[in-house]
């Protein structure tokens, strides 16, 4: 165990054990299930000795050359390369490393490109998109006036007629592209001449996607955008964090709107570790990696839809894929339930015009990222398929169903230790 974790957990066990105990749990939590959450992945070994390293101890507020505190040659070097690697990695012409998260890039985009009480179009939750997309919950819904678009009720891909029409309706200042559960392709040209003839900002928050235009496993929107968001985990298998990617004109007003308006100190140990995952990411073997990831949410799809879960949209062309649960008589939330007694974690989601409250909701959404990371491919993604179909019908108010969950987890957690997360002694390598 030292091999892995160094002397750094003897410390804690030393100092903390109930935390030690913590971290130590979660690790084997890890590594005896199968982890198909779409946002989640495993980084590399090298990202997390970069967040675990003493450049947390450096306050840098402000950008590199330009500090409100001394001492930063370091970190500025650190954030240099995390900049110039996302540059060359998504041809963008400026980059912001600095966002805490996702949403924090997403505010930040908002202050650089509207106003408060402006118009922004962006996709409705319940049909994908995100809160900060406009949900009354969020500041996107409290302090704009957000109008959604949806998908069509035949083919539950975007109504891309509605969206027109919606934006010559409401003129918009922002069209936000993007979305948390939508397993197709987006057409970034069409928003692009949709955003140009009202003459709104394009937007697209790229944050379930990133990962796969890195690999060049799907479309880059880095073209078409006025400012791309994204998050630096998920199919990137970078910490967690975000980033905005924008057009040079932008760039100034991007910077000001992440510091000083939106954010303090950036968290230089996350920003090298994201510059250890762009570095990763430019790899060769991680395209077969981004490529490999869709071939499995595909192959996933299918043994699901084979096993009666209905394919939300036909399928998927992403990392995730929407099941839609309602020919089983299961709903999503008894199916979350399920899965997780049968050591499979995945999240229960709407499905469109789900006649559930997003509570309960009438389907589950899967990813391959953790799991291709952890070298499963297409036969696997056909295994764990019948697991949950077996997971998902079975009562565990039944002794029978109670049983076969047990029997579940036993084999969940021999599939997930025949392609072992985190081994110890050694930082995987890139499938």
């Amino acid at each position: 165990m030292g091999t892995f974790w160094g002397p750094d957990l003897e410390a804690l066990r030393r100092e903390d054990p109930e935390i030690a105990g913590v971290l130590l749990g979660e690790l084997e939590r890890q590594r005896s299930g199968l982890h198909l959450i779409a946002s989640e992945n495993f980084t590399s070994a090298a990202v997390l000795a970069a967040l675990g390293s003493t450049l947390t101890n450096k306050y840098a507020e402000g950008y590199p050359g330009q500090r409100y505190y001394r001492g930063c040659a370091e970190v500025d070097r650190a954030e240099k390369l995390a900049i110039e690697r996302a540059k060359a990695l998504f041809g963008a012409e400026h980059v912001n490393v600095q966002p805490h998260s996702g949403a924090s890039a997403n505010m930040a985009a908002y202050a650089a490109l509207v106003q408060p009480g402006d118009t922004v179009l962006a996709m409705d939750l319940p049909h994908g998109g995100h809160l900060t997309h406009g949900s009354k919950v969020n500041f996107s819904g409290k302090w704009f006036r957000t109008v959604g678009y949806h998908v069509r009720p035949d083919t539950e891909l975007i109504d891309y007629d509605e969206v027109r029409e919606l934006a010559l309706a409401h003129r918009p200042a922002l069209i936000i592209c993007g979305a948390t559960s939508y397993p197709r392709l987006l057409d970034f040209p069409v928003f692009r001449d949709i955003a140009d003839e009202v003459g709104a900002y394009l937007m697209v928050d790229a944050a379930h996607i990133i990962g796969l235009v890195a690999g060049r496993a799907v479309p880059s929107p880095v073209p078409f955008a006025d400012v791309v968001s994204c998050t630096t985990h998920k199919v990137l298998r970078g910490p967690r964090g975000g980033m905005l990617l924008c057009r040079e004109p932008l760039g100034a007003r991007i910077d000001k709107a992440v510091f000083p308006f939106t954010q303090g100190g950036p968290m230089m140990h996350a920003i090298a570790a994201k510059a250890v995952a762009l570095r990763e990411a430019s790899r060769p073997e991680f395209q077969g990696y981004a490529h490999q990831v869709v071939r499995n949410s595909q192959a996933l799809s299918a043994g699901l839809a084979a096993e009666g879960m209905r394919a939300v949209a036909g399928g998927t062309d992403t990392h995730l894929a929407l099941a839609d649960l309602r020919e089983l008589g299961v709903c999503g939330r008894d199916a979350e339930d399920r899965c997780e007694q049968a050591g499979i974690t995945l999240n229960k989601n709407a499905v469109p015009f789900d006649p559930e409250k997003p509570t309960t909701a009438s389907g589950i959404r899967v990813g391959t990222a953790a799991v291709t990371t952890q070298g499963m491919g297409e036969a696997q993604m056909r295994e764990i398929a019948g697991l949950i179909a077996t997971a998902v019908r079975a009562d565990p108010a039944t002794a029978a169903g109670a049983s076969a969950l047990r029997e579940i987890a036993v084999r969940a957690e021999e599939l997930a230790q025949r392609f072992p997360a985190y081994a110890l002694g050694s930082s995987y390598e890139l499938a």
